[in-house]
């Protein structure tokens, strides 16, 4: 039996423990019973989350969880439609309607992207907004601010310009200047996504002297290895609502995964595909990469797919799958490693590159990489087969049409008419239109980022299908979902992303939902 949240009534007080309810005096901020809605959509519904002075605190979930909504309301940029908040010192609960009342107030964030200013100084990027010194008292201004960075040992100096620090000191000065200005909660949104290995532990450094300050520090991260490393606590939430509260020791990687993905343990079953797949092994690797690297800041990887083969990439979000097709396809630039393709080294250095080795990438984001919004059915279904041929050597009307009424039928697209603009159509059915795209230039590996996100369950139903047919006429299929159960029904190899390395492959009787978390853990049982 699942074992519900205990949800506090009154502030500041300890129900975590499982003991008798004592005061929470180092409680430094209470969010109680938070909802928030958009629409139909509820993102948040009666989510709880403390914070003590002094603690690194990991807020974890899933894409969807209800993490950034929630640090949103915290900060002022949503407006909470139920629940309170209380900050140590301040007997009522507080209204934040801004990011600027919760700076008043003490919140401060350093987000990943950084938003400071890279054409200032260091010094200026400090006080900027501020009239600490004065804007003309340039003498004092450097000498506070090289107070503050030898404080919180950054290495840096006051009078160096911000664009010419790396991203890693570039975040700690966000993070100098919020503690300058008297922060008691520090909100470090996925500040370690651009960092290499020797920039996280700089920053981990700052971070637990920052603790033993008092800060409080409510750290979003995708990466296990870094929470269990540095955290104290960790609050899980899953579809807007409060899985749980836990120290970090009495959590083991394992459970976080399963609280995350929503499987307990106990009840998971060995999840076979309704429609079996056809294996065929026989033969060498279509495509093969071997020590692949891309700028998106992927460990090397081997992979390799066989013709009539249906695999795939599975991991949390944010592990590194995504990363990885992307190299293969070329969307990402490559800066290392090789690609063959029957054996035979090939080079892929942009999208065009793989397709006309017989590529095709159906893109996690269809509105951002995917749809052509303001062009009509038939433009988007015909465009990658139109590029491989030429601009210059564009379809006839006929054959243009007679292409999309093809697939139009084939897919079953639900549209008024090849004409009409994509973006007027359902989110399934402008993803049947980028799938025919693919199909149109009958690619020997087709290459599926999330291809049923955000999609009713009927459609979903006939790409599954599909996918299986396609593969047992002979074409070699990479599908990615976020959804565990539809890749088991899928694939029948897995490979395992964790922290945007390779941590493991799996097939065969290896293909269930306890070996897939269990790996992603790092092999904890």
């Amino acid at each position: 039996m699942k074992k519900k949240n205990v949800k506090c009534a009154v502030p500041f007080f300890d129900t975590v423990s499982g003991g008798e309810p004592k005061v929470r005096d180092k409680t430094v901020l209470e969010m109680s019973n938070i909802h928030k809605s958009f629409h139909e959509v509820h993102a948040l519904q009666g989510v709880d989350f403390f914070l003590r002075e002094g603690e690194i605190h990991a807020l974890m979930g899933e894409n969807g969880a209800g993490k950034s909504t929630l640090i949103k309301v915290l900060t002022g940029v949503y407006s909470k439609d139920e629940g309170q908040i209380f900050l140590k010192g301040i007997d009522k609960p507080v209204s934040i309607h801004s990011p600027q009342d919760a700076q008043r107030l003490g919140i401060s964030t350093v987000y990943q992207e950084i938003t400071l200013c890279p054409n200032l100084s260091v010094a200026e990027n400090i006080f900027i907004g501020r009239d600490s010194y004065g804007l003309l008292n340039w003498k004092k201004m450097n000498e506070g601010a090289g107070k503050i960075l030898e404080t919180l040992d950054i290495p840096t100096t006051p009078t160096q310009q911000l664009a010419s620090c790396s991203i890693a000191v570039q975040q700690m000065v966000a993070i100098a200047r919020a503690v300058d200005m008297d922060c008691k909660v520090l909100i470090l949104d996925e500040p370690t996504s651009s960092l290499d290995e020797q920039e996280v532990e700089k920053l981990f450094k700052l971070m637990r002297d920052l603790k033993k300050r008092g800060v409080g520090i409510i750290f979003v991260t995708h990466f296990l290895d870094q929470v269990y490393e540095v955290c104290d606590r960790i609050t899980v939430l899953r579809d807007g609502k409060l899985e749980g509260e836990y120290e970090i020791r009495d959590l083991p990687r394992l459970q976080l995964v399963s609280k995350m993905l929503g499987k307990e343990l106990d009840d998971l079953s060995d999840i076979k595909a309704a429609v079996k797949i056809e294996k065929k092994e026989n033969g060498g690797a279509l495509f093969e990469t071997n020590d692949l690297i891309s700028n998106a800041g992927i460990k090397p990887f081997d992979f390799y797919i066989k013709k009539g083969e249906v695999n795939g990439f599975t991991g949390l979000l944010g592990s590194g799958r995504s990363e990885c097709v992307r190299a293969i396809f070329g969307a990402d630039h490559v800066v290392g490693g090789t690609v063959k393709k029957n054996g035979a080294t090939i080079k892929i250095k942009k999208p065009i590159d793989a397709m006309r080795n017989g590529i095709g990438y159906l893109p996690e984001d269809r509105k951002v990489d995917g749809i052509i919004g303001d062009l009509s059915v038939r433009e988007n279904i015909i465009i990658a087969l139109q590029v491989m041929k030429g601009f210059f050597k564009p379809f006839t009307k006929a054959e243009a049409n007679k292409f999309a009424d093809e697939y139009i039928n084939l897919l079953g697209i639900k549209t008024a008419s090849a004409d009409t603009p994509i973006k007027s159509l359902s989110g399934g059915n402008q993803q049947k239109c980028i799938l025919a795209r693919w199909l149109l230039t009958h690619p020997e590996y087709l290459i599926l980022d999330e291809p049923t996100r955000g999609i009713d369950v009927g459609t979903k139903v006939d790409i599954q299908k599909l996918v299986l047919k396609l593969a047992s006429e002979g074409m070699s299929i990479t599908f990615i979902s976020s959804e565990t159960d539809e890749m088991l029904r899928t694939c029948s190899r897995l490979v395992v992303m964790r922290d945007r390395k390779v941590v493991g492959e799996l097939k065969g009787d290896e293909l269930t939902q306890n070996m897939i978390m269990s790996t992603i853990a790092g092999g904890e049982k």
